[in-house]
C-alpha cells in the first residue's frame, strides 16, 4: 500500500519538512469501521478540553457529535490556513446539498493572539456551522499531540508566523476516519466524505 508522507506549511512561506518516523498516514481505505489508526499502533484524535469562539469550554463529545472536519491554524496566516478553510466550507456546503450534515472545526496553533473574540469574528466571516476553538499554549499542546499534528512559531514580534501542517482529519463521534490531503478540490473533497458518509450511523 501507498504511503505519503506529511507536509508542512508555513503560511506565507511553504516549508517541507522530512518527519521520518514521526508518523506515515495511509492512503484512504473507505470501509466502515473508524479505528483511529494510521500507522502501527499511532492513534488519531482523543480527549481535549478547549474553549469555543462564544467563550465557553468544552470538550471532544460537544464538539464532535456527528461528522467533523477538523482542521488545525492561525486566525493570522496570511494564505494557507484561508484557502484551505475556503476549500472545507465549500464541501461543506456542497454536502448541505445532498444532504449529508458536516461541521467544520477549526483549532488555533495560535492561542497567544486568537483569542475567543478573534476565532468569533473569523468564524462570521468563514461559515455560520463552523466551530472556533482556543485554550492554553498547553490545551492546544496537548489536542495537537493527540492528533499527530506539528506547528512551531517561526519570528518574533508581533508579526511571526506558525509552520505547520495542512492535512485536515474527518471525524466521527467513534474517531478518526479518515485525513484530507491539502490538494483536493471542494468537489473531490465532498465526494471523498460522501463515500464515508454512506456508512456511517450517526
Amino acid at each position: 500500500m501507498s504511503k505519503g508522507i506529511a507536509i508542512i506549511a508555513s503560511c506565507g512561506i511553504a516549508v517541507a519538512l522530512a518527519i521520518g518516523a514521526y508518523f506515515i498516514f495511509k492512503e484512504p481505505a473507505y470501509n466502515c469501521e473508524p479505528t483511529g489508526v494510521v500507522a502501527g499502533n499511532a492513534k488519531i484524535g482523543g480527549p481535549f478540553e478547549l474553549v469555543t469562539h462564544k467563550a465557553v469550554t468544552v470538550t471532544e463529545n460537544d464538539v464532535i457529535k456527528g461528522l467533523t472536519l477538523v482542521y488545525f491554524g492561525y486566525t493570522f496566516c496570511p494564505d494557507i490556513c484561508p484557502l484551505d478553510m475556503a476549500r472545507n466550507v465549500e464541501a461543506v456546503d456542497l454536502l448541505d446539498e445532498a444532504g449529508i450534515d458536516v461541521t467544520p472545526v477549526f483549532i488555533t496553533i495560535d492561542p497567544a493572539r486568537d483569542t475567543p473574540q478573534v476565532l468569533s469574528d473569523y468564524v462570521d466571516v468563514m461559515h455560520p456551522k463552523m466551530v472556533g476553538l482556543t485554550g492554553t499554549e498547553s490545551q492546544i499542546a496537548n489536542v495537537a499531540k493527540a492528533y499527530k499534528t506539528f506547528y512551531r512559531k517561526n519570528g518574533e514580534g508581533e508579526d511571526y508566523l506558525m509552520d505547520h501542517m495542512r492535512f485536515t482529519y474527518l471525524m466521527s463521534p467513534d474517531g478518526f476516519l479518515d485525513f484530507v490531503r491539502s490538494e483536493l478540490t471542494p468537489e473531490e473533497l465532498a465526494s471523498h466524505i460522501e463515500k464515508k458518509a454512506a456508512c456511517y450511523t450517526k
